[in-house]
């Protein structure tokens, strides 16, 4: 991929035109904010979701808590296309929800746009909160009963004990998730093009209209943005070694 993106579109000729082209074009460059966006703020509500909801797990039973992990197990792989026909059946246009509330007089829905930029927002949360929670809930398993009570004794609340020792022992599986989270995000392209398809400027579907069009075939071009989606997640990646190695005294 990185030795085709330095051809030209003849695929002869060696170049660097194909990233000059993406540089300096508003469509190519909005597609790439419009993926870090969503993917920045859908990792964010996920891993908060996700925290408050492993917290929540570990208030029952061993064995509810099992049911609980499975059935995030199974969300977490309920993703893409049916993932987005799903919420067309459910919220879209003529949805089952969006008819019904009408239907009853709650016109709750009426002002709402499943193929608009909160749809997706929603789609992708959806997807990405199962996964956060199968990553944090381990490390809860790791905050001892023993800390807290320890904590009350020196006279902590439940608040100061969740900030000066909760948060910390949970902050490298906190980063760790949100960069999991971030690539994932990025990466999705089949709930992004079932439910919007070209309406809506992602990296994704840029890579995939260059490389599978039979109008606007350009897959040196598609390789460049293949490239530079690749170089933002070993980025991510590359960030969640260096918080883990200021967070991890272990690794330091």
């Amino acid at each position: 991929m990185i030795n085709n993106s330095f051809f030209a579109d003849d695929g002869i000729h060696r170049t660097i035109n194909q990233y000059l082209t993406i540089f300096n074009s508003k469509f190519y460059m909005e597609g790439i904010k419009n993926s870090l966006m969503i993917a920045i703020f859908s990792s964010v509500v996920a891993v908060i979701i996700g925290l408050i909801a492993a917290h929540s797990f570990t208030k029952f039973s061993k064995n509810t808590q099992n049911r609980l992990l499975m059935l995030s197990n199974v969300t977490s792989n309920f993703e893409g296309i049916p993932l987005s026909f799903s919420y067309i059946i459910l919220l879209g246009t003529n949805g089952l929800f969006t008819l019904l509330f009408h239907k009853m007089g709650f016109d709750v829905l009426g002002n709402f746009n499943l193929y608009s930029w909160t749809g997706l927002i929603l789609v992708y949360v959806y997807f990405q909160i199962p996964l956060a929670i199968m990553l944090i809930y381990p490390s809860f398993q790791g905050i001892k009963q023993q800390w807290k009570e320890a904590s009350a004794l020196l006279g902590g609340s439940k608040l100061s004990f969740w900030i000066r020792i909760g948060i910390p022992v949970l902050l490298p599986s906190i980063v760790g998730t949100f960069s999991i989270l971030f690539a994932s995000a990025m990466g999705a392209y089949g709930t992004a093009y079932a439910l919007v398809g070209s309406n809506y400027n992602l990296m994704s579907l840029q890579i995939a209209s260059l490389v599978t069009s039979d109008v606007t075939l350009q897959p040196q071009l598609g390789s460049a943005l293949g490239v530079l989606l690749a170089s933002t997640m070993v980025a991510a990646m590359w960030f969640n070694e260096r918080m883990m190695r200021r967070i991890r005294r272990d690794l330091r």
